[in-house]
This record gives structure tokens, C-alpha cells and sequence, in this order.
């Protein structure tokens, strides 16, 4: 029988800008060049998850969980999914 399910745990996110901090602040690979302190709009980065490497660009949201790891979720999907608790 299919069941309906709502997730229970509460995560924390932040929308990634493309700066340098979050770079250094989140298992980031920039595949381009840093300048001026930000990535290029079209740099494409890849951010280190459980699975491995998440495709992850300007706008995008970096989700982290209840043990720590972090993932990307793509802004269209995470602005329909989650809402702000907080």
C-alpha cells in the first residue's frame, strides 16, 4: 500500500553567491577562476557530498544536514519544497 510521508528534521541552507568564503567555507571545487572575489556567473563548481560531486552554480541553495553533510539543491526546487522556520 503507498503511504504519504513529510520529512521530520530540519536542515539549514544558504543560497550559494559564488564568494570566496563559501568556497572556503564548503568542500568546493571551482572548475573555472576566481575573480574579484566571486566566481564567474557560468563557473561551473561541484561540491563535495555523501554521494559524490553535486553540480552546483550561482543561485543554487547548499543544504546541510543533521550529521553535517551538505548537499545542492537547485533554487526552482528548493524554494517549492522547504520554507523558513526560523
Amino acid at each position: 500500500m503507498l503511504h504519504t510521508y513529510r520529512k521530520t528534521a530540519l536542515i539549514e541552507a544558504e543560497r550559494f553567491d559564488g564568494s570566496k568564503e563559501q568556497v572556503k567555507r564548503y568542500p568546493i571545487i571551482v572548475l573555472g577562476t576566481l575573480q574579484d572575489g566571486c566566481v564567474y556567473t557560468g563557473c561551473p563548481c561541484v561540491l563535495k557530498a555523501k554521494e559524490g560531486g553535486m553540480n552546483l552554480k550561482k543561485g543554487d541553495y547548499i543544504a546541510t544536514g543533521v550529521d553535517g553533510e551538505h548537499w545542492a539543491i537547485d533554487k526552482d526546487i528548493f524554494e517549492r519544497t522547504y520554507e523558513r522556520c526560523d
